[in-house]
């Protein structure tokens, strides 16, 4: 099994969503997060006073899937987030040693 970690515009959410269901990726952690890497964040102006905001929002997006399964869900969230400009994120991959679902002790990949 693997988990896949997706950093990804906030706009981009619903695409990336639609496209892992439309391959049958069933479950999907979505958190709210905030960072920077190359972007930097920007500069903003509010109430004629101009501040630097250093970290934007992202939403982080956590999947565990099939070892079969890994590089179609890849692929789905490249081809949904990418808008080709800097800020579109990374995607991180980690081996999954076990899986169990809480309610009925199942494991492996049937707990997915």
């Amino acid at each position: 099994m693997q988990k896949i970690e997706a950093i990804i515009q906030p706009s981009k959410l619903d695409a990336v969503k639609e496209a892992l269901i439309e391959i049958g990726v069933e479950g999907i952690t979505i958190l709210e997060a905030r960072g920077h890497g190359r972007q930097k964040g920007h500069t903003e102006f509010y109430r004629g006073r101009e501040y630097a905001v250093d970290v934007l929002p992202k939403i982080k997006l956590e999947i565990v899937v099939t070892d079969a399964m890994a590089e179609r869900a890849i692929q789905a969230i490249l081809t949904a987030a990418r808008t080709g400009k800097i800020g579109d994120g990374k995607i991180f991959v980690s081996h999954i040693a076990e899986a169990i679902r809480i309610r009925n002790d199942e494991r492996g990949e049937t707990a997915l």
